[in-house]
């Protein structure tokens, strides 16, 4: 038998265990101080220093220039002003339907409201390029018909439209909570005051979803405001919003001048957040305990002209669905199995000859392949941990636990170029430490960016279950003896197990598609992945890029699969 030497072992393994919580948040802060506060720091004194000097001239330049302001700033403003309204009208008859209704598939619909935070935005904008390309399947429809064509590409519209088809699920998804946690009561007592139901609606429901609708519009902008792939397939360097700015003066080696405008862009998308995180709280404590109202048949049992009316309109409704929501990932997958006028193979064969015959500077499939996959396993032992340790700090009680929470969400809030751009000139180029030169390259430098924007999305989908657990537990494990780590580890993660699988999930569905910080920092062949080479191919010929794009698609699915069994039966989704 093996024995423990009397007052050292088991006096370190308590005093470990004892301290072992404040450890691993002492080691996750300083994660992410190196991976994020760091890089994003970089990016401010980037801003502000030039060849050494202290200067606020790249800063005033953007803030005084026509062209940044009108041009970049306005313009990015007014596409993403465009957009959310395009995702609150197309998200709130959605949020109707699945709150008001009670139907077959009701349950898989409100699932697929998951998908703008698990499908990579570089497989929509390649959707949206086969459906309204010049050859793609709208044109092909109107020609059919003997109809004009239209070109929708690099204009406005396709890109508002877009927008929608990633954010309207969203403004659906938010909604639908809210709507559903309307109280019943309330309602009754408008209508026994002689209130008639429209009425009763605006005087009592409308008030009740002002808040929610305000959330999802608010995340909307936020992320369309900071939008990239979506905008650089869609409209190109001449409808250039901030980010495809600032990817551009990257890819100019003007980085002074990109700092200026990811500095900008930063500071307006924080406070943007920051009343986001306001509005939510206050929705949450204001739907506790509510009584909801019963969901109608969608088929009614009589007909009547205004339930004809209703459902005219649900099937209107539908048909709109179906044009901007399946119509898109429907002409990737057909676009990627067509070609000279019939079914081909050609496409995912050219993959396969590239793969064969393509020279070290080509992009290869299974290269991107194995990098996604290799990264998205480096993402969930660096994201998981950190999420799991952050969700356990922000549901105890403390002083300052809303700052915390505040800074651990933050990554949320500043986008993938931002990271990249403040990785690529801090620890890619090298930090000087006690005369030494510290480098983070290639897939360290990937993983750390993957990382960064996937652990909120574990946090947020362990704090509620962790939140919701009774106390008691806790307490009685603790006056049997237990630390309050052994507490942690024995009791309450495995009764939050479903929640960590699904953050699992959305940490590597997150990383599989992340685009903004990768296109920056990947390095040749070691370091692309299915999305940059989805854009690569995308330059030359749509056919293979949409085979890829079919490749990413699979992958995403899968996690969707697993974020639906796990956090959408336990509640693991409930931060979102």
């Amino acid at each position: 038998m093996r024995r423990r030497l009397p007052g050292t072992v088991s006096a370190a393994g308590s005093w470990v265990e004892r301290h072992a919580l404040g450890l691993v948040a002492a080691a996750t802060a300083a994660i992410l101080l190196v991976v994020f506060y760091f890089p994003v720091a970089t990016v401010f004194v980037e801003a502000v220093v030039v060849d050494g000097r202290v200067t606020a001239a790249p800063l005033v330049d953007v803030l005084t220039s026509e062209f940044y302001l009108v041009d970049i700033l306005w313009f990015t403003a007014y596409q993403a002003l465009l957009s959310t309204v395009a995702s609150v009208v197309l998200g709130l008859p959605a949020a109707w339907i699945l709150a008001r209704f009670e139907f077959p598939g009701r349950e898989a619909l409100r699932s697929l409201t998951i998908l703008p935070f698990v499908m990579p935005s570089i497989m929509v904008a390649i959707g949206f390029v086969a459906t309204f390309g010049r050859n793609g399947t709208l044109n092909t429809v109107l020609r059919a018909l003997g109809l004009p064509t239209v070109e929708l590409l690099f204009t406005l519209p396709a890109i508002v439209i877009a927008h929608a088809f990633y954010n309207a699920p969203l403004v659906a998804r938010v909604t639908t909570a809210a709507w559903e946690s309307v109280d019943a009561s309330a309602i009754e007592t408008a209508r026994s005051l002689g209130a008639s139901p429209t009425r009763a609606f605006y005087d009592v429901v409308v008030p009740q979803l002002r808040p929610a609708v305000a959330i999802g519009a608010t995340l909307t902008f936020v992320f369309t405001f900071a939008s990239f792939p979506i905008v650089l397939a869609l409209g190109g360097f001449q409808l250039a919003t901030v980010e495809v700015f600032i990817y551009s003066r990257i890819q100019s080696l003007a980085y002074s001048e990109a700092a200026a405008l990811a500095a900008v862009e930063t500071v307006i998308s924080l406070g943007l957040t920051y009343l986001y995180l306001r509005y939510e709280g206050r929705q949450r404590g204001d739907s506790q305990g509510a009584n909801p109202e019963s969901r109608r048949r969608l088929w009614p049992s009589s007909w009547t002209l205004r339930e004809v009316g209703i459902r005219t309109v649900i099937v209107g409704y539908g048909v709109v669905i179906l044009a901007v929501f399946v119509v898109p990932v429907a002409s990737m997958v057909l676009t990627s199995v067509t070609g000279g006028g019939g079914l081909t193979l050609e496409h995912y064969l050219f993959l396969v000859e590239r793969q064969q015959t393509g020279a070290s500077y080509q992009v290869r499939p299974l290269p991107a392949v194995r990098n996604s996959l290799l990264f998205g396993a480096g993402t969930l032992l660096v994201a998981v941990p950190m999420g799991v340790v952050l969700a356990v700090l922000t549901t105890r009680r403390f002083r300052g636990r809303a700052a915390i929470d505040a800074l651990t969400m933050a990554p949320l809030a500043v986008s993938g170029i931002v990271v990249g751009l403040g990785l690529l000139r801090g620890l890619v180029f090298g930090v000087e430490v006690l005369g030494t030169r510290i480098r983070v390259t290639g897939a360290v430098a990937v993983v750390a960016a993957h990382a960064v924007g996937a652990y909120p999305f574990v946090t947020r989908s362990v704090a509620p279950l962790l939140g919701n657990l009774d106390a008691r537990l806790v307490e009685s494990a603790r006056s049997l003896g237990a630390t309050r780590v052994r507490a942690l580890v024995d009791i309450e993660l495995p009764l939050v197990a479903a929640g960590v699988v699904a953050g699992a999930a959305f940490a590597f569905a997150i990383s599989i598609g992340e685009f903004d910080s990768t296109i920056v920092l990947a390095e040749g062949s070691s370091s692309y992945t299915m999305p940059v080479a989805v854009e690569r191919y995308l330059g030359r010929r749509l056919g293979p890029a949409t085979a890829m794009g079919c490749l990413l698609l699979a992958v995403t699915s899968l996690s969707f699969v697993v974020i639906e069994r796990f956090g959408g039966r336990y509640g693991g989704r409930g931060g979102f």
